[in-house]
């Protein structure tokens, strides 16, 4: 008996001082719901991305909470859907951002005692108290609007053309410095200085989001693979993306802190078609849909998790799984407490644990200018009076609407989505 109460007090000891993992979030921006050579791109290199499929898990059937920017940045930073977290588009320059009110992932991590880092884009509001200093972040640097320029930090949309680069909500300026470098500059000083004590990064990429500003070097080889317009453009910026991604993971392993760290990768929604996109460049392989639609390229992405020791690598899931889903996953992974607030996200430490457990989620909604509900196989799209109803692994490129020839279903996920909307004004 007092040999098992040593065991249980050495056992207690141990996980109350044992070191609590680190966590990196690498988000990108606008990179296509295929664009990885794992999954399935045969023109483009990207081996430090699939490297991290390789050293971990990589998802099938993961979700964007949304098909544009900010909301599916509402979504990772409070694990609720954009409309339950308060952002229903794009924040605007100068316009209110996703309200202070809301508890975000960061102050999660830092109320445990994280050092925790925003690196990158934004876009979730302006203000001292919507900035991410505001919202949960001991420190920052980034630009704080939808895109810039990747060498003048300039934000080109519409005038006046604005300066959009701060660190710790102060002005900063680093004329003709590539932004994806400085991102990985900024996040390697942080790892420096909290080493020795468990940090959580938000690496936001601006990147494959236009302009694209592939290196000469990618250039070049997309050129000689005889790559076409706007493809060659978008791959190589993908691979420039890749190669500082690939910096950002060398830095963890130099500080010998790979087995220590969790990292996640999510891109935030499928490949722009916009006139500053060149018109796309981004592939969606079999799914139709792109940027700002709801149709499965829109908002079906590349997702993994890499946790090596602790998380076999070379995994597959197919369950459906959302950007949602980070906040409460992450939480549970580093042995803190659940949220005591209601959030939209479930938690998928049992999906990565094994291959046979049920999905988290019996249904996901989405809304935009139009709605969509994936409950089961059953995919409802809705616009006004228009409706469709898709069987997604039958049909995940969304070509045979069944909705005439399954009206119970139809009426089953209206009433869902209507049931959903109302729990979200209580």
């Amino acid at each position: 008996m007092k040999q098992f109460s040593l065991l249980l007090f050495i056992t207690l000891c141990t996980s109350l001082f044992a070191r609590k993992p680190n966590v990196i979030i690498i988000f990108t921006d606008d990179q296509g719901s295929r664009d990885m050579a794992i999954y399935g791109a045969k023109d483009l290199k990207t081996d430090h991305m699939d490297s991290l499929a390789r050293s971990g898990i990589r998802f099938t059937q993961f979700y964007a909470a949304a098909p544009v920017c900010s909301p599916s940045r509402v979504g990772l930073m409070t694990g609720r859907t954009p409309q339950h977290g308060g952002v229903n588009g794009n924040v605007k320059l100068g316009k209110a951002g996703m309200p202070a009110s809301q508890i975000t992932i960061a102050e999660e991590f830092k109320k445990a005692g994280y050092a925790t880092a925003h690196i990158g884009k934004w876009h979730l509001g302006h203000t001292k108290e919507t900035v991410p200093n505001g919202q949960g972040f001991d420190y920052s640097f980034g630009h704080m609007v939808g895109c810039i320029d990747n060498y003048s930090h300039f934000y080109y949309w519409s005038g006046p053309n604005k300066h959009d680069l701060w660190r710790q909500n102060k002005e900063v300026f680093h004329n003709g410095e590539f932004f994806p470098e400085l991102m990985v500059n900024e996040a390697s000083a942080f790892m420096d200085k909290n080493k020795d004590n468990p940090f959580f990064i938000y690496f936001a990429l601006n990147t494959p989001h236009y302009p694209y500003q592939g290196s000469p070097e990618w250039l070049k080889h997309y050129n000689d693979k005889k790559i076409k317009y706007p493809r060659n453009l978008y791959a190589a910026f993908l691979s420039t993306t890749d190669d500082y991604i690939g910096k950002l993971l060398k830095k963890v392993d130099d500080l010998g802190l790979r087995k220590d760290t969790i990292i996640v990768f999510q891109s935030d929604h499928g490949a722009s078609t916009e006139v500053r996109a060149h018109s796309g460049g981004g592939y969606s392989g079999e799914f139709r849909g792109a940027k700002f639609s709801l149709y499965e390229g829109g908002i079906r992405v590349p997702a993994m998790i890499s946790w090596p020791g602790t998380i076999a690598g070379n995994q597959v899931r197919d369950q459906l799984s959302t950007g949602c889903d980070w906040y409460p996953t992450l939480l549970e992974l580093a042995g803190l407490p659940a949220p005591e607030h209601k959030i939209d996200g479930k938690s998928l430490v049992k999906v990565i644990k094994s291959n046979d457990a049920q999905s988290a989620h019996t249904e996901f909604i989405w809304k935009t200018g139009r709605a969509a509900i994936r409950k089961g196989k059953w995919k409802l799209h809705m616009a006004g009076k228009k409706i469709e109803l898709y069987d997604i692994p039958a049909d995940p490129g969304e070509k045979k609407n069944l909705a005439k020839e399954n009206p119970e279903v139809v009426v089953e996920l209206k009433k869902r989505y209507n049931d959903y909307w109302e729990s979200i004004k209580k």
